[in-house]
């Protein structure tokens, strides 16, 4: 199975990049694990709605660039379906039995995703009511991604 993270942005935390390197590391004993960034755009102090909305569509234009139509795209997003690590397994797991051979999870910018991506994707998933650094959220979610194919094979994870 081919697993892509598609994200808005650049990692430039030290620390968020030798986690990130560590979870891939670790993620290739399953599978392809494919990072692709798309460039952010600059929001304005006091951005109104409608300026913050056509940021969402642009960094949305530039994502969606990177998506093929046999992707099944899964979308980080705060109103999203919120699952434990176990129901994240069985989702990842059900789409390889079903022949999805490329999962995309797209984690959109400070701003979140616009209307085209979250329109595209074929699932939301929330990590949480809260809202978290787009960097940060790449590691939690390769952390995840990791303790779901852990899950899988049935092998320990930490509860």
């Amino acid at each position: 199975m081919e697993i892509k993270i598609l994200s808005v942005g650049k990692i430039k935390e030290k620390y968020l990049t030798e986690g990130i390197r560590e979870y891939s590391k670790r993620l290739s004993r399953y599978g392809k694990l494919t990072f692709i960034q798309a460039a952010d755009e600059k929001t304005p102090d006091h951005a109104s709605e409608a300026q913050n909305e056509q940021i969402r569509d642009i960094e949305g234009a530039r994502l969606l660039k990177h998506i093929r139509e046999q992707d099944y795209v899964i979308a980080l997003a705060i109103q999203g379906e919120m699952l434990d690590s176990v129901e994240l397994s069985k989702k990842i797991e059900r789409l390889g039995i079903e022949g999805k051979s490329s999962i995309v999870f797209v984690i959109g910018g400070s701003l979140g995703l616009g209307r085209d991506v979250l329109s595209r994707a074929d699932y939301k998933l929330s990590f949480s009511k809260m809202t978290f650094p787009h960097q940060l959220m790449q590691l939690i979610l390769l952390e995840q991604i990791y303790r779901s194919f852990r899950i899988i094979s049935h092998e320990p994870y930490h509860k």
